[in-house]
């Protein structure tokens, strides 16, 4: 009987130790991610502007500008041209800096260091000199000649993608009216219409520089024309009175111009924005009631 009393005491400790084991660690798990998501990438728009613009008839400097999304003065400049007024037909305006010059230069060089003909008197001894100096030439080995090496090919000034820092712009309207015309570019139409009255106050939609002032295109009267960044830029169209100079920085919301009828049948602000150059809707960055 003792022996079974102490037999079930042993059985009893081995399985107390047995219990007392380390235990198998508990897994949380749960549906959501362990680290976040990142917002996908922007893709950056390839610039689909030339190299080169070469001068059509009714082509003006400021309209190339415009057109390209450029500032006019600075196409000016780096083109050599002095005034504005004067470019012809055919000609080549470089729409970004660093045009290549090397072909032209190579080619002058080579006029200029090429050896002068020089005439002698015909004589019997002039003709065995020449021929003596022939032959000796034939027989003078040809130094050999190294293969310079090609220099790199610089990497082209013009920008081929248009950075996601110039999408960072912060728009306002430009004028408080009833949107009287829409953008539409299968009716031509490049910008917004926007009724008002005379004299009323017309603002900067966004911040920039003043890259033209003035009434030289035709069909916009009394412009402003504000570059923001290397991409955008907005026109303000058919003023009464412009209110702020080339050159000038302005901020957004700033008064810029008063609102007139100038080249147009009523009073209006014709107001466009134009990426790269081109028009775009400003309804993609203004809050507008399409009329």
């Amino acid at each position: 009987m003792s022996r079974i009393v102490v037999g079930l005491l042993v059985l009893s400790v081995l399985a107390g130790c047995a219990s007392s084991g380390p235990r198998a660690p508990v897994v949380e798990r749960s549906s959501a991610p362990t680290k976040a998501a990142k917002a996908p990438v922007k893709a950056t728009e390839k610039d689909w502007r030339p190299r080169v613009h070469v001068v059509q008839k009714g082509d003006t400097l400021y309209a190339i500008a415009f057109n390209y999304g450029l500032d006019p003065r600075e196409l000016a400049e780096q083109n050599g041209i002095q005034d504005a007024n004067l470019i012809k037909v055919g000609q080549q305006i470089n729409l970004f800096a660093g045009a290549p010059r090397a072909a032209v230069e190579s080619k002058m060089s080579l006029v200029k260091d090429q050896p002068k003909a020089v005439k002698y008197p015909y004589s019997e001894s002039a003709v065995s000199q020449a021929e003596g100096g022939a032959a000796r030439a034939e027989a003078k080995p040809k130094a050999e000649t190294k293969a310079e090496p090609k220099p790199e090919a610089k990497p082209e000034s013009k920008a081929e993608t248009v950075a996601e820092a110039d999408d960072a712009l912060e728009w306002s309207m430009p004028a408080q009216g009833k949107i009287i015309a829409g953008f539409s570019e299968a009716d031509n139409r490049k910008g917004v219409d926007i009724a008002g009255k005379l004299g009323q106050s017309v603002f900067a939609s966004a911040p920039g520089k003043v890259v033209y002032s003035g009434s030289g295109l035709r069909g916009y009267g009394k412009l402003l024309i504000v570059k923001h960044n290397k991409t955008y830029l907005s026109a303000y169209a058919h003023n009464d009175q412009l209110l702020v100079k080339e050159g000038e920085s302005v901020t957004r919301g700033q008064k810029i111009a008063e609102m007139g009828n100038s080249d147009s049948d009523q009073v209006k602000l014709h107001f466009e924005v134009r990426r790269l150059g081109k028009p775009v809707d400003p309804a993609g960055y203004l809050a507008l009631n399409k009329p």
